[in-house]
């Protein structure tokens, strides 16, 4: 039975016709939550994004930080980059077709039962050790459980109250245009856990649960990744402080190479939890989770407004109307507007997974994987900060994984260390960033921008032709040497200049007389 379902499901993919179900010409399908309460978004036009200068911006928030202060925590959701999914043998490519990546397993059909990807323990061993946390040798799946249309089985394979990886915490620098300084941001859990599929919205842009369409689609190709989630304590204080704290998270798990880190491609989702409270009161206020938020700026930003925004409410003695829900990050309005209300741990119904083993991990394979741990982030800076590079240069080069590859190359190689970082930062930056490729997709190798750093250093050629050089080996490969003996560019020392000038004149004294 299984299997007829499943062949009639790939010949179809999943829609849902209202007028079918209803028998109605026009019907209207409503998708509700038990115990929620949704916002309809009536269709807006679009805005232009409100400009704010960072003058004024830094001017209230300065004035709301002296009388309250904000409590924020953030859940983020990390798509592990495995062959397959966490629980079968499916693929999973970011961009293809809807429900052609998808099995009787991932797509709940009965009598299916999951198989544990080992590739997933292992990605999450090595990000709870590189977030400093204490791994539970013993622990164990359970069932979340809810409704909604792009969760297939009616609950989702999670881990409730004994995660792999529990405390921890993050180190980080602040940018110095914000004022600099080292923070450390603490963690409360990493768990493992499964993806839910994806509601295929209509082109308005609209995230109302009323739909008015005859047409409405369900994805399943993404239901059943592998995600790691990873809860940070309450511990940031401003929008900026927490944009760091995901942007080192991100930086964590490409250096890592257990996902790709791509807000763009939901790779790495964040919801922020944010509650106001009057300076010196030990009570959290009550929590709003904010969602929708597709960059750091946007994180930076919603934050910002929300903290605002329930100031605002306490001054005015209607504290009483922050309550506990989702918001959703309007970009256009440049606002959070309401969800639905948040569901409580009770809602869920967690109870221990009945088909999957506990997971088990011995001290020999989690030293095996701590030895395999490349230099992470925090390590990076701290050995470029101890070569005698600013703040700015270090979190500049160990910000990508690729680019701090490379100019570890180039210094090895024997480059000056400020040269080699002056370079990469500058005219290479801006080659990239103009023609929007990485550093490892240009023609330029460590070895030649060392060899081009030492000819200009010892006089073989000048700064002015060392960057005609540079664009042509990144643009076109070759050597150095290859280009200066081709195109004549040897530059004369000033002793090689007045030995010709000095023969030259006497050259020229002997024909006048």
């Amino acid at each position: 039975m299984a299997s007829i379902l499943f062949r009639g499901v790939q010949a179809r993919p999943f829609l849902l016709y209202p007028s079918a179900l209803f028998g109605r010409k026009s019907g209207v399908l409503y998708c509700t939550i038990k115990g929620t309460q949704t916002h309809t978004a009536a269709p807006e036009n679009k805005q232009p994004q409100l400009k704010v200068s960072p003058q004024t911006k830094a001017k209230v928030l300065d004035k709301i930080s002296q009388d309250y202060e904000a409590i924020i925590g953030i859940e983020t959701h990390v798509q592990l980059s495995t062959l397959t999914k966490a629980f079968c043998s499916c693929p999973y490519n970011y961009g293809s077709q809807p429900n052609t990546c998808i099995c009787p397993i991932c797509m709940g059909l009965p009598g299916t039962l999951p198989v544990l990807n080992s590739k997933v323990i292992e990605f999450a061993v090595k990000v709870g050790l590189a977030l400093n946390s204490k791994l539970s040798l013993n622990s164990k799946f359970d069932r979340k459980q809810y409704f909604y249309p792009d969760l297939p089985k009616g609950y989702q394979i999670s881990q409730f109250d004994i995660p792999i990886a529990s405390g921890g915490y993050v180190d980080l620098d602040l940018p110095v245009e914000f004022g600099g300084g080292h923070r450390r941001f603490g963690i409360t859990r990493v768990h493992m856990e499964e993806d839910a599929g994806k509601l295929l919205h209509s082109g308005n842009g609209s995230y109302s649960q009323e739909i008015t369409f005859s047409l409405y689609s369900v994805d399943l190709n993404r239901a059943g990744v592998p995600l790691l989630e990873i809860v940070s304590e309450p511990d940031m204080r401003s929008g900026i402080e927490a944009s760091e704290y995901a942007a080192e998270l991100q930086r964590l798990v490409r250096y890592l190479g257990v996902s790709n880190g791509n807000m763009q491609e939901g790779s790495l989702r964040c919801d922020v939890n944010v509650s106001v409270r009057p300076i010196g009161q030990l009570e959290f206020g009550t929590k709003v989770e904010i969602k929708n938020l597709n960059s750091f700026s946007a994180m930076n930003r919603a934050i910002d407004f929300e903290i605002s925004r329930q100031v605002s409410l306490h001054s005015q003695g209607q504290s009483d109307q922050i309550v506990q829900e989702t918001r959703l990050w309007e970009e256009g309005g440049q606002k959070t507007v309401t969800m639905r209300k948040k569901e409580g741990l009770s809602d869920y119904r967690y109870f221990p997974e009945p088909d999957l083993p506990e997971v088990i991990l011995t001290e020999d394979y989690v030293g095996s994987i701590r030895s395999s741990l490349p230099e992470l982030p925090e390590l990076k800076r701290r050995r470029y900060e101890k070569m005698g590079l600013s703040m700015q240069d270090v979190l500049f080069l160990a910000n990508d994984v690729n680019v701090a590859g490379f100019f570890d190359a180039t210094i090895g190689k024997g480059a000056d260390v400020k040269l080699a970082a002056n370079w990469i930062m500058g005219d290479i930056a801006a080659y990239m960033k103009n023609e929007k490729l990485s550093i490892n997709e240009i023609k330029l190798t460590p070895q030649e921008l060392a060899e081009l750093i030492a000819s200009i250093k010892g006089g073989t050629i000048s700064g002015k032709i060392g960057k005609e050089i540079l664009f042509e080996l990144i643009a076109k490969g070759g050597t150095v040497k290859g280009l200066i003996e081709e195109k004549d560019l040897v530059q004369a020392s000033y002793f090689t200049l007045f030995t010709y000038c000095y023969f030259k004149c006497i050259y020229i004294e002997q024909n006048l007389y």
